[in-house]
């Protein structure tokens, strides 16, 4: 799944920066791609890790899971405080592109998951040695 959002991630940075700037200047349009930049790598976090989790056992992969949502929500929470230790950064710029952003990545996410896509995603497009033709 990361091979597949990967590629929007720089144009929603780049189109979230460029609306940012447009509605109130551009260190708000650094503020609303950071924020786009925070959910990109959060996704990937996530995805990295439950990954790798699943190769370990099904305990592991529920840890990470639960354990992991945690710490992904506190790093978030430590990169908005840090930010706001600087004169530039516009909280509600971050926060009106982080939200839409994380939820239009669920849905994402869910559309690829749903239906015959899924047993796609759990198997390695390169590797046919066990696949039927």
């Amino acid at each position: 799944m990361i091979r597949r959002i990967s590629p929007f991630a720089l144009p929603v940075a780049v189109a979230a920066f460029a609306l940012g700037t447009l509605m109130d200047g551009t260190d708000a349009g650094w503020s609303a791609a950071i924020a786009i930049v925070v959910v990109y790598v959060n996704f990937v976090a996530h995805g990295s890790s439950l990954a790798l989790a699943a190769t370990i056992s099904p305990s592991v992969l529920y840890a990470v899971g639960l354990g992991g949502f945690l710490v992904r929500l506190g790093v978030i929470v430590l990169v908005i405080a840090l930010l706001q230790q600087t004169e530039w950064f516009s909280i509600l710029a971050f926060i009106a592109a982080l939200i839409p952003a994380t939820i239009a990545l669920l849905v994402v996410e869910m559309k690829l998951v749903s239906g015959r896509m899924q047993a796609d995603l759990w198997t390695d497009a390169s590797d046919r040695r066990g696949v039927a033709p």
